[in-house]
């Protein structure tokens, strides 16, 4: 996932509100964080998941995880959101 251009310098990652560790949890490749671990998002829900919802018989219980970068800037802390995106398909 691609970092916004106004992080620069140090910066914290946490995921689902978990701090995560450079090279640990994640390595930073130029602008860019690869994570260790897969990041779930739950994506669109289709016709029938929406009806189950609405009707009281299904629930949203599937993974999606959040990632937070918090960063220095002029203001103080930053904290921006990122979407987890998934690899392409080879």
């Amino acid at each position: 996932m691609e970092l916004p251009p106004a992080v620069a310098g140090s910066f914290d990652v946490f995921v689902n509100g978990v701090q995560q560790l450079p090279g640990v949890d994640f390595d930073q490749v130029g602008s860019r964080l690869v994570f260790r671990r897969e990041l779930a998002r739950e994506g669109r829900l289709g016709f029938w998941r929406w009806a189950g919802i609405v009707l009281g018989v299904a629930g949203t219980y599937r993974r999606h995880d959040t990632v937070d970068v918090v960063y220095g800037s002029g203001a103080g802390r930053t904290v921006v959101s990122l979407e987890p995106t998934r690899p392409p398909r080879l």
